[in-house]
């Protein structure tokens, strides 16, 4: 076939299904994605083979299997992207105007900081159009791992090599108890005086519920009892009502500690750090918006942790970063 004929055969819209299909590695998932029927889907990839007289997917029972030319294509069609996004963004210059769009998932711990750093950039370009979804950490992962944003910001990063990340602002845990709790007129409370409470929790795979059980597990503490809800802000009204103790960012209740609302206990070994992170696939290509935003961040690194900077406190444990 000559690529003219190849050429007059395919469209943008079969290569965009294509590629969806492709990271989902469903043909429903895609259709979800794309807001798009199954059928549709289909009848895309079917119109995609026969330009390109090559198998791409294989169905054996209810598994879809990635044949080698699908692999390929996916290369070239991630750097034809690339390409129109490039074209797009130096249009816009030429036009003295940025625009684009920006897909961010943000684990919920970060929606206090993720906010703010998302209207200092809205304010320097106002055409990007900004989409920003919080979810919990499993759900992080998860669309990290179907590539379905342009970036995921997190605080415990997976230990895998194929992922490029860069740490943006410590997120310091420490504990929470209502005011007037004993452990706030004790003179030298411990861990294991904390963990005599009912201790409030978040699902299995929160960021902070992992690094809090490490820490428990290093300190070879026990947590005797536990009570397990569903959000940070659920967690806040929990203490406050008396129901148990918790391990919460600092940021997540500062206008609690500031108004007297929530109290935290000097403990030996808090506070416990990690550092929140921008993170994409090593073998995504960013798109020109997405490389606008990370040089952004960058720049603005230095005056963000001077904002969100938490009063000065000993640092009695140890401190995390982006990797385990």
């Amino acid at each position: 076939m000559s690529r003219v004929n190849l050429l007059n055969r395919l469209t943008f819209r079969q290569l965009q299904v294509f590629q969806a299909v492709h990271r989902q590695q469903s043909y429903s998932r895609a259709a979800e994605q794309l807001g798009l029927t199954q059928p549709a889907v289909s009848a895309q990839i079917r119109q995609l083979e026969q330009a390109l007289e090559q198998s791409l997917f294989k169905y054996a029972g209810k598994t879809l299997h990635i044949l080698p030319a699908a692999d390929a294509l996916a290369a070239s069609v991630s750097a034809i992207f690339g390409e129109v996004s490039s074209l797009q963004m130096e249009l816009s210059e030429l036009a003295g105007k940025i625009r684009g769009e920006l897909n961010i998932a943000a684990v919920s711990t970060a929606q206090y900081v993720v906010p703010h750093i998302l209207a200092r950039f809205r304010a320097r370009y106002p055409e990007v159009q900004i989409r920003l979804r919080v979810v919990n950490r499993g759900q992080a992962l998860e669309r990290l791992a179907e590539r379905r944003d342009d970036l995921v910001i997190m605080g415990m990063v997976p230990d895998d090599r194929n992922l490029t990340f860069m740490p943006i602002l410590d997120n310091e845990m420490i504990p929470i108890v209502w005011p007037g709790h004993p452990l706030m007129t004790s003179e030298r409370p411990t861990l294991e005086d904390f963990t005599r409470y009912f201790v409030l929790m978040r699902e299995p795979g929160s960021g902070t519920r992992t690094a809090f059980e490490e820490f428990i597990t290093r300190e070879r503490t026990s947590l005797l009892h536990t009570l397990e809800l569903g959000s940070n802000e659920a967690i806040k009204q929990g203490v406050m009502a008396h129901l148990g103790v918790a391990v919460l960012p600092r940021l997540s209740v500062s206008l609690e500690l500031a108004s007297g609302l929530l109290a935290s206990p000097d403990i030996s070994g808090f506070p416990l750090r990690r550092s929140w992170c921008t993170v994409y696939p090593r073998d995504r290509y960013p798109t020109p918006v997405t490389e606008l935003f990370l040089r952004f961040l960058h720049e603005i690194l230095p005056e963000l942790n001077a904002h969100f900077r938490a009063p000065r406190t000993p640092v009695n444990g140890p401190s995390f970063f982006c990797t385990p």
